[in-house]
């Protein structure tokens, strides 16, 4: 999510690549070597390239760099958040709450499967120009490098991206992707133990997402797929049509248990 803030004032000018933002004491002390979690490793009181600080937090995970742009976005970390909160309102989430830009524990801090699976394509979907930075394999920020965290990457074909996640109480976490001849499947895990079990859930689900499903085509872009009431109208009811070509996977072999509603406010 805070990428998502960071992508959407790139794509509005409001911020560039080559602004800079400066490594705060408390963005050193809680995200930086010495925290004991995710890094980036920059210096204190150093001034870093907003692009970066974006591959700081997308390939290292770096808090470092996540508490940096939000300081340098919003004056502080909980003014962001609350710039988070509504571009998550925006874009349709409607029950994730959030409360930093690291996605260390908060009490009051949460996020849903379903809403994260929504974010990552949103994600994907709004910004092209930006969503490759999730497939690079590694970044090197003074003489440290670092591996992309996500398990995916170099294991199943196609994938892309997105994010690797831990804390003690939602345990090991992986929203991925990946494309294989035009069909995108998106993952959502939580709960792993360790390491070595989100990449061993995240490789074995992804593959059944691909093997186990089949497209279907339901609706092509402007096709009249019912009709809505209009009360008080000069018409006594109006066409209702698919906002573009839409394809849903099934399980093989459901096709014929498919059943639609069309649901209207």
């Amino acid at each position: 999510m805070t990428m998502e803030v960071v992508f959407n004032a790139l794509k509005r000018g409001r911020l560039t690549m080559e602004d800079t933002f400066t490594i705060s004491e408390d963005a050193w002390r809680r995200g930086g070597a010495n925290s004991g979690g995710s890094s980036m490793f920059a210096k204190l009181n150093s001034d870093v390239r907003l692009e970066d600080l974006i591959r700081g937090v997308i390939v290292q995970s770096g808090n470092d760099a996540a508490i940096a742009i939000a300081e340098g976005m919003a004056g502080s970390e909980v003014a962001f958040a609350g710039l988070m909160n509504q571009r998550a309102r925006k874009i349709g989430l409607e029950i994730s709450n959030f409360r930093n830009s690291t996605g260390l524990p908060d009490d009051e801090q949460r996020v849903t499967a379903r809403e994260l699976g929504y974010l990552a394509r949103h994600i994907i979907r709004t910004y092209p120009e930006y969503y490759p930075i999730y497939s690079e394999p590694e970044f090197k920020w003074g003489r440290i490098n670092q591996r992309n965290r996500n398990p995916i990457l170099g294991r199943i074909e196609g994938a892309d991206g997105l994010k690797t996640g831990f804390t003690e109480r939602s345990g090991y976490a992986l929203v991925g992707s990946a494309v294989q001849e035009g069909r995108r499947v998106i993952i959502v895990l939580s709960g792993m133990t360790s390491k070595r079990e989100r990449s061993a859930e995240a490789v074995k689900i992804m593959r059944w997402g691909f093997r186990a499903f089949q497209p279907v085509d339901l609706f092509a872009e402007g096709e009249v797929v019912g009709q809505a009431s209009v009360y008080g109208g000069t018409k006594s009811g109006v066409d209702l049509k698919a906002e573009g070509p839409l394809k849903i996977f099934v399980p093989i072999g459901f096709r014929d248990r498919l059943k639609m509603e069309i649901v209207f406010k």
